[in-house]
């Protein structure tokens, strides 16, 4: 994985000024400056980390392809931060559990307390011995069928969990590499309180995501597959069957190694596809039309005090939600098309899924505190 970190930096370097013109021709604005890659050793910045300069951008999107909740574009401020090159590991996760003991959520038994709000008022609990430990699987299917129940392809598997992330039957072995799943927000916040940083908000992670490309449609420009050429591990329609159909046992699906593909201008890989990443943010499908009427554009907004989501008909509208971001190796140009830099949806903090994991942030306080603690250490 190192070496193909290494040359993905070559790359993101010559790819940042051909995106950056790219995006130019487009008509997406004023051709931005070529992000520089910064990368921290250890010693000037966290190592694993790239630091993201702040500055005002434009979120959200009006394009074409855009949904309603990423509405309209409007100009936000953030501040510089640190941000993980990289999706966290399954062997990063795993040194977390060792040092701490952790107990992840889909290794607990649920409680119906932390269930009852995502289904219907009047929903009667199950009996207790269905409340067993699980998450939910990506199963697809033989045969197609309506995307409009999403129930089809996916289930709740007991036994699933982040070391087996499809059952019991599955493990994560030879799969240091490949981004944890089946972790849910809780679990995201647990590890990054102990590594000494922070999940990234709505609006840290969209500007990362970008990569120094002003409304660029992607986190690499505005082609999906430039020069033919695939930038992030989606559901590819060319080599799988439609969407969700998985009879074709020579087409995996499923993660990939982190740093597969380029990365993007800040040096940053995976920003689209492999697994969906959690945020700090509450979701609101109405939080960009409210920022957008601020007089002044809002300074590292911290997201909205609430969840509100009227387009899931199968929870309340008012369900807890956080936002993920990113799309993940299940999304299509056919179905979700999530892998776009202004893409956003809201998930139950407490449903861990098989393609849903995180990175951290950590900001330039937060690094003086980490450096002074390592010096102490040192010098004990």
């Amino acid at each position: 994985m190192k070496h193909q970190l290494k040359i993905g930096l070559t790359v993101a370097a010559i790819f940042a000024a051909t995106g950056a013109i790219g995006a130019y021709v487009a008509g997406s604005g004023a051709a931005p400056d070529v992000p520089t890659v910064k990368l921290g050793d250890g010693k000037s910045g966290p190592a694993g980390m790239a630091w993201i300069p702040g500055t005002e951008f434009l979120m959200g999107n009006d394009h074409q392809m855009s949904q309603p909740n990423e509405r309209p574009a409007h100009k936000v401020r953030v501040s510089g931060f640190w941000m993980d090159v990289h999706d966290v590991t399954n062997a990063e996760f795993r040194r977390f559990v060792d040092a701490t003991g952790y107990v992840t959520t889909a290794e607990k038994k649920p409680r119906w307390e932390d269930l009852q709000p995502q289904l219907p008022p009047g929903t009667l609990p199950p009996d207790d011995s269905a409340l067993v430990p699980g998450a939910m699987v990506f199963v697809g299917t033989e045969t197609e069928v309506s995307l409009r129940d999403y129930s089809r392809w996916w289930r709740f598997v007991p036994g699933a969990n982040w070391r087996h992330p499809q059952g019991p039957a599955s493990n994560i072995a030879g799969k240091d590499d490949h981004p944890v799943v089946q972790v849910s927000f809780e679990d995201a916040q647990a590890y990054a309180k102990w590594a000494g940083k922070r999940l990234p908000t709505e609006a840290e992670w969209e500007f990362a995501a970008r990569g120094g490309l002003e409304q660029a449609t992607y986190s690499w420009g505005n082609e999906l597959l430039p020069q033919g050429k695939p930038m992030a591990n989606i559901w590819d329609v060319q080599q799988q069957q439609p969407f969700p159909v998985v009879k074709d046992e020579k087409v995996q699906v499923g993660t990939t190694p982190v740093g597969s593909f380029a990365s993007n201008g800040y040096g940053l890989y995976d920003m689209a596809g492999n697994v969906w990443q959690w945020t700090a943010d509450w979701y609101r499908a109405d939080a960009f039309r409210t920022q957008a009427q601020f007089r002044q554009p809002p300074a590292d907004p911290a997201g909205p005090a609430d969840s509100f989501d009227p387009d899931d008909g199968n929870v309340p509208v008012s369900a807890p939600k956080r936002v993920t971001r990113g799309g993940s190796f299940l999304c299509s140009d056919t179905y979700c098309i999530s892998y776009r830099a202004s893409a956003r949806r809201g998930t139950d903090p407490l449903n861990p899924m098989s393609h849903l994991g995180f990175r951290t942030v950590m900001t330039p306080e937060q690094w003086k505190l980490a450096k002074a603690r390592q010096g102490s250490i040192a010098s004990r």
